[in-house]
């Protein structure tokens, strides 16, 4: 451990790896676990069942594995992790897991914006951005490289699709399916992530196959198993195709609309 003041309380029983930096007035419980090359700055607090990697970076007033906020929660052993090369900036909240599914996650690589809280049970994947005051709810799943804005609130049990892009002030109250923006209120499909995806390297035609996917799903006026169907027989057989496919299946509350579903009115980017 690089530093270890001692106006900060770090339990004797905490496995702390090496080259750590630990900032003044923090508290650290005993079951926690932190990898090598992490910082960790000034009045931070990390609670019994942290599971922290590598190169971490965790600023002053966040708050890791506090007990659920769930009035079910009966004291059971969970964890809260957060993987290797993740940021949480000042004041983020994460929650460790119930029973329910055991832990609350936050993948590799991912930046939590100031005030964010990501409540019991959330899995989050890899390279997720989370902006400034994002609040997640219980049971909540975001697949890789989704990218939430500012002030987002997403219901519970809502999953949201890797590679999605949510507008700044949503309510999340269905399930977002990948490669989508979705903005307004109710929350809608806006168009394809062109963005994110061109960011990310794929091809121009990927991107077109993914627009045409979802021309046909939001666009055409189609219900969900018509479109679904007509999906399968035009609509080549692609790795993009499945995961749409598949995360349509697995929406069991549904997914959001198109704007112009719900208004009548054509919109697309």
């Amino acid at each position: 451990m690089k530093h270890s003041p001692s106006h900060s309380v770090i339990h004797p029983d905490a496995k702390i790896g090496s080259n750590v930096t630990i900032g003044p007035f923090c508290y650290i419980d005993g079951d926690v676990v932190i990898g090598d090359n992490t910082w960790i700055g000034p009045n931070v607090t990390i609670f019994d069942g942290a599971r922290i990697g590598d190169d971490v970076k965790i600023f002053p007033g966040a708050v890791i594995s506090g007990i659920p906020q769930d009035l079910k929660f009966e004291g059971e052993v969970t964890t809260a992790e957060i993987g290797s090369g993740s940021t949480i900036r000042e004041y983020v909240t994460v929650n460790r897991g119930t029973k329910y599914a055991g832990k609350t996650v936050v993948g590799e690589s991912c930046l939590l914006m100031a005030y964010v809280h990501v409540a019991h049970d959330c899995l989050l994947g890899n390279n997720v951005i989370l902006a400034n005051n994002v609040t997640l709810a219980g049971h909540v799943e975001i697949a890789d490289w989704a990218i939430l804005e500012g002030l987002v609130a997403v219901q519970q049990f809502t999953k949201i699709g890797g590679h999605s892009f949510i507008a700044g002030g949503s309510l999340v109250r269905k399930n977002v399916p990948p490669f989508i923006k979705a903005a307004r209120e109710p929350l809608s499909y806006v168009g394809v992530n062109h963005v994110g995806l061109k960011r990310r390297s794929f091809t121009s035609e990927q991107i077109n196959h993914i627009h045409e996917i979802y021309r046909i799903l939001f666009v055409k006026g189609h219900n969900i198993t018509n479109a679904i169907n007509e999906i399968n027989d035009t609509v080549a057989s692609t790795p993009e195709r499945e995961a749409i496919l598949s995360f349509i299946k697995e929406a069991d509350s549904g997914i959001v609309k198109g704007f112009q579903q719900i208004n009548g009115s054509l919109y697309e980017d």
